[in-house]
């Protein structure tokens, strides 16, 4: 089942890798807002509503935990993301799904949408 109609918050610093990231999500019918920092990130969160996030786990230096954090308290679904496995996240972050880079459609998909 395709993403149509799904906001989808797309936090990943490495321009190349966000950019085949929202293609993708796009040409699948989703509706897509690519940041690349942690910043932006929080900014768009507080600030707009989203269906799902993929949030890289690293953003120059920084964890992504914030935006978690706060996507946690609006009850957004998200995953992480990293080009280096699984990751060991803080205890309250502990059952959120990492996908590997790179990213597979169909594993999105199985998260992102309502079953």
């Amino acid at each position: 089942m395709p993403l149509t109609g799904k906001r989808i918050l797309v936090v990943e610093d490495e321009p190349i890798i966000a950019f085949s990231l929202e293609d993708m999500l796009l040409e699948d019918g989703a509706d897509v807002v690519a940041v690349g920092s942690l910043e932006e990130g929080l900014d768009q969160v507080k600030a707009g509503a989203f269906d799902f996030a993929i949030l890289d786990i690293n953003l120059h230096g920084k964890k992504s935990y914030p935006i978690a954090f706060e996507l946690v308290r609006k009850g957004v679904r998200f995953v992480f993301a990293s080009g280096y496995g699984d990751a060991e996240h803080p205890a309250e972050l502990a059952d959120v799904t990492t996908l590997t880079k790179p990213y597979v459609l169909d594993d999105i998909r199985d998260i992102a949408i309502d079953n």
